[in-house]
């Protein structure tokens, strides 16, 4: 019986990042259809993506903190009422409103602010309830949930889009019922507070953990964020040229762009299981992570081909997969569980950062020149590799405890 219920904690854990993902990642396939039909720009069809990332970015601190303050629980299901209520607001706008972009805007910041306070603290909630290498196991399954939901949402997004558009924007309170559920009656924090730490407290807390781990911090964060945002700027690259330049849409134009991230999600879910505790092992599969996701996006100055250059961006999307579940595991691990919650919705921010910076910049590139796009993002995962390789330098474990860190990485 519990290992029933811990498989339905781990469920219910996985199927809030796949449905807050949904969130932008199903737009991607209706972009075109939204531009052609509100009559609006490339720029202003991006900012529906831009939107929902920033005020996610911004929120995701403030939830953080009071999901330590309180518990994740409390905060996690009225973000996915939230989440939902947003996708209403901004489906309804779409349907019944004269001049819709900027009421989109207002619901698609809502579901961002509802998106803030699920997938980040997911993690958090993670390393509460889940010690070792299972910890690093589910972390893996969050990674690859989150990936799952990016593989599914070009295609649902698609199918959506074949009755209309914005029926992709009424689909996402549908969706987010049954996590809901999953949540209200598998999670159980059990002890899991006694009593919230003062502000002054928590924050000088936090101060000594980013005073002690603040460098190789800041490298996975950026690390992490780098990931997010050329994936969602080659996403929203690949949605225009397959019907700009290849005549893909509808269902088919879903199911190509599933492609690299059925990749990513492949590897993401086989490396949580391997990585363990290891943090060496962990900084060798970065690093090579890395190097793969420079050489595609290098590469793919030279390819123009579909069929060559969804197999060349495939390379990308497996160095992702196996770079994500290493950061989220060092991240979630470098704290205790009275400051797990805000160091890792910071990651979160960085992460819907990327995300929300991806499309719009990957909007101004391709104007200026497909060959600059690609080099520039290949520059930036270079120095993403040099900076894990010099400031990175993880001996192990000191095997200790303290009352900031659950554990500490040493450095040459």
């Amino acid at each position: 019986m519990a290992a029933k219920k811990n498989t339905m904690a781990i469920m219910a854990i996985g199927a809030i990042p796949l449905i807050t993902t949904l969130g932008n990642s199903m737009l991607i396939p209706v972009l075109p259809a939204m531009k052609s039909s509100l009559k609006i720009s490339q720029m202003q069809v991006s900012l529906t993506i831009t939107v929902y990332s920033i005020a996610a970015a911004i929120f995701i601190p403030i939830l953080g903190y009071l999901s330590d303050r309180f518990s994740r629980k409390i905060i996690i299901i009225p973000s996915l009422v939230l989440f939902s209520l947003g996708g209403i607001f901004s489906g309804i706008a779409a349907a019944f409103f004269s001049n819709p972009y900027i009421w989109i805007m207002i619901g698609r910041t809502i579901q961002g602010i509802g998106a803030a306070g699920t997938a980040p603290i997911a993690m958090a909630l993670t390393g509460d309830l889940f010690k070792g290498g299972e910890q690093s196991r589910v972390l893996g399954i969050v990674e690859a949930s989150n990936g799952l939901g990016k593989v599914l949402s070009p295609i649902l997004g698609a199918l959506f889009g074949l009755i209309v558009w914005y029926a992709v924007l009424f689909a996402f309170p549908i969706l987010s019922i049954l996590t809901v559920f999953l949540v209200w009656f598998f999670i159980r924090e059990k002890g899991y507070r006694k009593a919230p730490p003062p502000f002054r407290k928590y924050a000088l807390g936090l101060l000594s953990v980013f005073k002690l781990e603040g460098r190789w911090l800041f490298v996975m964060y950026l690390a992490g964020g780098t990931c997010l945002f050329t994936l969602f700027g080659i996403l929203f690259y690949l949605s225009d040229i397959l019907e700009e330049k290849h005549n893909l849409e509808g269902f088919i134009k879903g199911l190509v762009l599933a492609i690299p991230l059925l990749f990513m999600v492949t590897t993401a879910y086989i490396t949580g299981g391997k990585i363990g505790k290891n943090l060496v092992r962990m900084k060798k599969i970065m690093l090579i992570g890395f190097s793969l996701m420079t050489i595609s996006y290098c590469t793919l100055v030279l390819v123009e081909k579909l069929v060559p250059f969804l197999a060349v961006l495939a390379l990308s999307s497996v160095g992702a997969g196996l770079s994500l579940p290493c950061i989220n595991s060092m991240i979630t691990g470098s704290v205790g569980k009275e400051r797990r919650g805000f160091v890792t919705s910071l990651y979160g921010s960085v992460r819907f950062i990327g995300v929300a910076i991806g499309p719009p910049i990957f909007a101004r590139l391709m104007d200026w020149s497909r060959a600059g796009m690609f080099l520039s993002i290949g520059a930036l995962t270079i120095l993403v590799f040099i900076l894990i390789l010099l400031l990175i330098k993880v001996k192990g474990l000191d095997g200790k405890e303290n009352k900031n860190t659950r554990f500490r990485y040493k450095y040459i």
